[in-house]
């Protein structure tokens, strides 16, 4: 059996369901789109998921206030602190 550390396990906005927030963390700014990043996507910033498409893909969120739609592919590069 594998002992697996879940402090080391990092949450993305993809384990985010409906309705829930997070603080966004760490991403890489060179695969995350600047006008993402523009809109508000930043470390630090608030994220709740308003709404799941079919099949989980596009996520529509509130980032900072702006209401964004975005690929998973993207949701699964960016790390968060989810808010009870």
């Amino acid at each position: 059996m594998i002992n697996v550390d879940q402090s080391m396990i990092k949450d993305t906005i993809i384990s985010l369901k409906r309705g829930e927030k997070g603080i966004i963390g760490n991403f890489s700014v060179d695969q995350i789109p600047v006008k993402l990043q523009e809109m508000g996507c930043l470390p630090g910033n608030e994220v709740q998921v308003i709404q799941l498409a079919p099949f989980k893909d596009p996520l529509y969120l509130n980032i900072n206030g702006n209401n964004v739609a975005i690929r998973r592919e993207t949701a699964l590069l960016i790390e968060i602190t989810k808010l009870s």
